[in-house]
């Protein structure tokens, strides 16, 4: 924030308009804003940088400083283009709304970006929104024009208008036309959304939340993400443009934690270039995590022989990196720092990690190495990224998924027993009537089929135990066949 708005109630020290040091220690709880999509039509790879970028702060936030942050996301669920669709595509405009509203839902849980606290849609809070214009323009500094629209008057605010942006409000009248509600009354801590809103958007927003409440600052903090921009191009990725690539087309080729490593890779406030080869550097970046994970898990396991580790060095390299990614978050959430220093101590791990063709005798450095793989993988999952062999549960729409998959596999293993246990009859045995050796040789059958279908029995048995480890537990219901109870 700038030094004219510089009286936050959290205790940070800002440098710039977007930037901010953070002291966790005097401050554990967070109110959030950000502002969400106009939902006419599928979100794309643009809008995925910033959501994500976003995600990663309230992680870093909530898990490395322990703050806990209430999020509201504004949904813009009816404007100009949403019905504009709706009528080319003759349906209703909230009918429009609601199916991209809950397509963006869905792309955001498959970019693992947690959800807000609370969803703020415009047709929702439409009494609210004409009460807050209206008390606007009885303090004087709105008006209605003969045509029905409500003009917010910039030169009321004064100098006060433009302290986000420095806009001199004398030269900008596309400032007069926006007029937005408050949700978090006299205080916001933190507003978050993309570069492209800091003006007029977000300073319309300041200055009107300021008039309504009657206060001297309302936002402490606003903190915009910078542009995805397209390979070769200084145009951002944008729907008016046609450049994009929807979020579900990228997910065909990459993953959701490809594409959270390509963000953490620079700050959230500057501009990045789409490209392959950005996405082949946030991949080899994940290759080179994952197989220093398997390289010392192997030789903690024994699998890996090495000369003598000099312990010393990793435990100093191992607290020193600690203390610089948590100085790198603190200062304006620095993320690639963080990371260049997560990777400088995979590296130093690696140093060690050479292998000899013959056991040397020395003992094993397993601790050692056990707290740097901990950590490393602690620092991505906190992030919302995985690694080694920890799987991510099936959660949303793929919970019907995994029912579907789970009832196919318990009618797979019932068909399974019934065969085993579908011994012949005497009538389908060799036919040697009334001959003690016809009926010894029969039970000799039997028995031998027994053993031969013995394996499959204890398959069907040691799958059934296993399941249980997960809770899922295969019961007989009366005469019912076979089902599974979570």
């Amino acid at each position: 924030m700038s030094s004219e708005r510089e009286t936050p109630r959290p205790p940070w020290t800002a440098s710039s308009k977007c930037s901010a040091t953070l002291n966790a220690k005097k401050f554990f709880l967070m109110l959030r804003y950000s502002c969400g999509p106009t939902v006419y039509d599928q979100a794309h790879l643009g809008h995925a940088c910033s959501y994500v970028r976003f995600d990663i702060i309230r992680r870093i936030m909530t898990r490395f400083f322990g703050i806990e942050v209430i999020k509201v996301m504004g949904i813009t669920d009816i404007d100009d283009k949403i019905i504009k669709k709706a009528n080319e595509m003759n349906v209703s405009p909230i009918a429009l709304a609601r199916f991209y509203e809950e397509d963006f839902k869905q792309d955001m849980a498959a970019l693992k970006v947690l959800p807000p606290t609370v969803y703020m849609r415009v047709t929702d809070n439409i009494p609210q929104i004409i009460s807050f214009i209206k008390k606007i323009i009885a303090n004087g500094q709105a008006y209605a024009t003969s045509q029905g629209n409500v003009y917010f008057d910039v030169k009321s605010w004064g100098k006060r208008y433009g302290v986000l942006t420095a806009i001199n409000p004398d030269t900008q009248d596309e400032a007069r036309k926006y007029c937005y509600s408050a949700v978090f009354g006299k205080q916001l801590d933190i507003h978050t959304g993309g570069i492209d809103l800091a003006f007029p958007h977000h300073e319309n927003e300041i200055a009107q939340c300021e008039v309504y409440h009657q206060c001297e600052q309302w936002g402490n903090y606003f903190l915009h993400s910078g542009h995805l921009h397209v390979k070769g191009s200084q145009e951002k990725m944008s729907k008016s443009l046609k450049n994009y690539i929807t979020i579900k087309d990228f997910l065909k080729k990459f993953s959701s934690d490809q594409f959270r490593m390509f963000c953490l890779r620079g700050r959230y406030s500057s501009g990045v270039e789409f490209s392959d080869k950005s996405m082949d550097d946030a991949k080899n970046l994940l290759q080179a995590i994952s197989s220093f994970i398997t390289d010392a898990n192997a030789y903690i396991k024994g699998q890996l022989v090495c000369d003598p580790v000099r312990e010393d060095i990793l435990w100093e390299k191992l607290a020193n990196t600690k203390v610089t990614v948590k100085a790198a978050f603190a200062d304006d959430f620095d993320t690639s720092r963080a990371v260049a220093a997560i990777m400088d101590l995979i590296h130093h791990g690696n140093r060690q990690l050479k292998a000899v063709t013959k056991d040397a005798g020395s003992p094993r450095s397993s601790v050692v190495y056990g707290s740097i793989i901990s950590y490393v993988e602690g620092f991505f999952n906190a992030l919302g990224m995985s690694f080694g062999e920890r799987q991510v549960p099936l959660a949303g729409d793929n919970s019907a998924v995994l029912s579907n998959v789970l009832d196919e596999l318990v009618r797979f293993r019932m068909k399974v027993r019934h065969y085993a246990l579908a011994l012949p009859e005497a009538a389908d045995a060799v036919t040697m009537e009334g001959t003690a050796g016809a009926k010894q040789e029969q039970k000799e059958k039997r028995k031998q089929l027994m053993q031969e279908r013995k394996p499959l029995l204890e398959a069907c048995d040691s799958l059934r135990e296993d399941l249980a480890a997960f809770g899922i537990h295969i019961k007989r219901s009366g005469k019912k066949p076979l089902r599974f109870l979570l």
